[in-house]
């Protein structure tokens, strides 16, 4: 199959290196921004496609890494050309914009993956694997952490909100979709943030705490207060038999932490390297052997419209000072 790149930034180079994985055929780029467009085809060695129906002509999936405001448009058009379809999150900023995506695709039977990259890091998705198994029993809390420095993109659309959603839906959407993968429904949200003295953007620093139907609890923070270069994420999740913990520093491995009737406590390694594969490629080669033996997602379309309207509850309650009830009390 051939592939198509909408977009010529920093995440457009990731998933093209991503595609490398895979025995599709990397045809070219669109991008509206002609110095990153250019050096990003040279680096690569592919085409540039003039306009985005020329690319829509020429290949069989489009891969869409451009800002958030613009994947319904190109989605759909995408969508009534016939093609397949790999969108970065967000899958929009509103449930609306999320439902037409998805509809379009539907009507016009293609498939829509929304890159949810977190459910494909090594260690986030041994933590599932071990809770789905029932290794340290019920989830009671999780904590969950990410926090980056400012990004900056085409016309620093990330400073928009508008354009962004702003650092719950761009950053820590990731973390929203993480839990609930892990505990399912929420019922209610509750959300703060440190105003910034970046005059650029209202926040930089996010906390939220979010009630789960089956009485779970997540305490979700982070946002895009490092200094320039600085990242870190961890996890921390504490269930009735024990706990499973991991951060950045941790390197290779997660730590489930068990109970044991005598009280006595013993620690668990589990090996798995971060350095055998980019999470990226991963989530690529998901996608394509997905559409090659039309096998499910991973990420279905319902999962990021979930994900988009609890960051959204999550937004509400910044503008109420009050938790936000989904479905009602």
């Amino acid at each position: 199959m051939r592939v198509g790149i909408v977009g010529s930034g920093t995440m457009a180079g990731v998933h093209i290196d991503g595609w490398q994985h895979t025995d599709a055929e990397l045809v070219g780029l669109f991008s509206i921004d002609p110095a990153t467009t250019k050096k990003l085809a040279e680096s690569s060695n592919l085409q540039v496609f003039s306009n985005y129906q020329e690319l829509l002509d020429s290949v069989d999936i489009v891969d869409i890494c451009i800002p958030t405001d613009l994947h319904k448009e190109f989605t759909i058009a995408a969508a009534k050309a016939g093609k397949q379809i790999i969108c970065e999150k967000p899958i929009a900023l509103n449930p609306d914009d999320a439902q037409e995506m998805i509809d379009a695709c539907k009507n016009n039977n293609v498939r829509l993956f929304i890159a949810q990259v977190v459910r494909f890091f090594p260690m986030y998705r041994k933590a599932q694997e071990q809770i789905s198994a029932g290794v340290i029993g019920d989830i009671g809390v999780m904590r969950l952490k990410r926090m980056g420095y400012m990004p900056y993109g085409f016309e620093n659309w990330y400073a928009d909100e508008n354009r962004s959603g702003g650092i719950i839906m761009d950053i820590l959407i990731h973390d929203i979709d993480y839990a609930l993968w892990l505990a399912g429904k929420a019922k209610r949200v509750y959300a703060k943030t440190i105003k910034s003295k970046n005059p650029e953007i209202t926040a930089d620093y996010a906390l939220i705490t979010i009630k789960f139907e089956n009485n779970a609890m997540a305490i979700i923070d982070g946002g895009w207060a490092y200094p320039h270069g600085n990242f870190s994420t961890s996890l921390d999740i504490a269930g009735s038999d024990g706990v499973i913990e991991w951060k950045m520093t941790d390197a290779n491995s997660i730590k489930p932490i068990l109970k044991e009737d005598n009280k006595n406590i013993a620690a668990v390694a589990v090996p798995q390297s971060v350095l055998e594969q980019s999470p990226y490629a991963t989530q690529i080669q998901h996608f394509y052997n997905a559409l090659k033996n039309n096998t499910e997602f991973d990420v279905t379309p319902q999962d990021a419209l979930n994900a988009i309207e609890l960051a959204l509850a999550a937004k509400e309650s910044l503008q109420t000072g009050k938790p936000v009830y989904l479905g009602g009390k």
